[in-house]
């Protein structure tokens, strides 16, 4: 078994064993990191597009985009699983979705991530047969955000509850080693945790609801201030502190006009 495969059954492991986080990362220093303060798993997230490209949402990211970005937060990740996600159109088809898995896989990805349940289950198998490990993603899709007009929480009903229900049951059963769950209800969560086999982990889906946690990083940390996630607790004002130590460094250096003589 190669190395991404035991890291993926490591994480499919940890199912009703212990806490599994996830965090993104988009280089190589924040990868390392991450990876040195032993997080389970590092994203390469297509929230690239927004937190560092200045995109409006995650439509606009390209597998090229992606590429780019696993390879370099690869070279700083040894002992995580590193997952790189698959951005929109890019797993259109069966053949498609294994095609750019492997680009990905070439890049540095342990694993790859793809948005849909149950109607993504081929695409799923197919990549985990071609040995590439799978995260699955339920709930919110946030590459739908311009079809469904918003970010819209999903298990609001007794149906919207069961169909996510079945799509975990089918995205496990497809071979991924844990699933993403965002935007549901905290019921919900709790519903598809205890139904599925594999690790939920859970962004902006109610706190101890699933197998797991995910987080941005620039979030977490106060990087990007111009917009936090209303289930997100800063742990860090890093944007801040980088904006007093530009100033501090502009007051440092300030030479009076004249001041410099030959």
């Amino acid at each position: 078994m190669n190395q991404s495969l035991e890291k993926a059954e490591r994480i499919r492991a940890c199912k009703n064993r212990r806490h599994v986080t996830l965090v993104t990362a988009y280089d190589y220093p924040t990868g390392r990191l991450l990876d040195e303060a032993g997080v389970d798993i590092v994203l390469v997230g297509d929230s690239v597009g927004m937190v560092l490209l200045g995109f409006p949402d995650t439509t606009h990211v390209t597998l090229d985009h992606m590429i780019h970005h696993v390879e370099a937060t690869a070279r700083g990740v040894k002992n995580a699983l590193l997952v790189g996600d698959m951005p929109i159109h890019t797993y259109d088809t069966v053949e498609q979705a294994v095609q750019s898995a492997r680009r990905l896989f070439q890049a540095g990805a342990d694993a790859v991530k793809l948005e849909g349940g149950a109607a993504q289950a081929e695409k799923i198998r197919a990549i985990v047969d071609a040995g590439i490990p799978v995260v699955g993603h339920i709930g919110i899709l946030p590459q739908k955000v311009l079809e469904e007009g918003g970010y819209k929480i999903k298990g609001k009903s007794s149906a919207e509850e069961e169909a996510l229900v079945k799509d975990v049951e089918a995205v496990a059963e497809a071979g991924a080693c844990a699933v993403v769950v965002e935007g549901v209800t905290p019921h919900a969560a709790r519903q598809i945790t205890v139904h599925s086999p594999i690790p939920t982990l859970g962004i902006g889906s109610g706190a101890h609801t699933c197998d797991g946690d995910v987080v941005v990083i620039h979030d977490l940390v106060g990087a990007f201030p111009w917009f936090v996630p209303a289930f997100v607790k800063p742990r860090a004002d890093v944007a801040g502190s980088m904006t007093a130590a530009v100033r501090e460094w502009m007051k440092d250096s300030y030479t009076e006009p004249g001041s410099i003589s030959s």
